[in-house]
């Protein structure tokens, strides 16, 4: 799935997280976050490298169920998951090898 550059409000539910098949990043954030633009490079550039990783970028905020409902405090977080298990997480990544770690862990299970 190609890198999606901007956040989108929430379209998916924690039901259907707990679902989900294969691998997926879910990065919440928002447009706006100076943290989040500074990370995008690095995220960008890991995600090119596991094409077959989904990469859903979620706009988090108050009153934003999916976000306190994984306990998001701090933007970026990138939730790393596995057949619908969160394997890992990073919170305001800012280096690549952080975030390659994470995505192939997920990719090799």
């Amino acid at each position: 799935m190609p890198y999606d550059s901007q956040y989108t409000p929430e379209t998916i539910t924690p039901e259907a997280l707990a679902h989900s098949q294969g691998p997926l990043l879910i990065e919440f954030g928002t447009n706006w976050c100076g943290f989040c633009k500074a990370a995008q490079p690095h995220i960008r550039a890991a995600m090119e490298a596991y094409p077959g990783v989904e990469h859903v970028k979620v706009e988090d905020g108050k009153g934003r169920r999916l976000g306190r409902t994984l306990g998001v405090k701090l933007w970026p977080t990138l939730i790393f998951l596995k057949d619908g298990q969160e394997i890992t997480r990073l919170v305001r990544p800012d280096n690549r090898e952080d975030i390659d770690t994470a995505l192939a862990e997920i990719q090799d299970r």
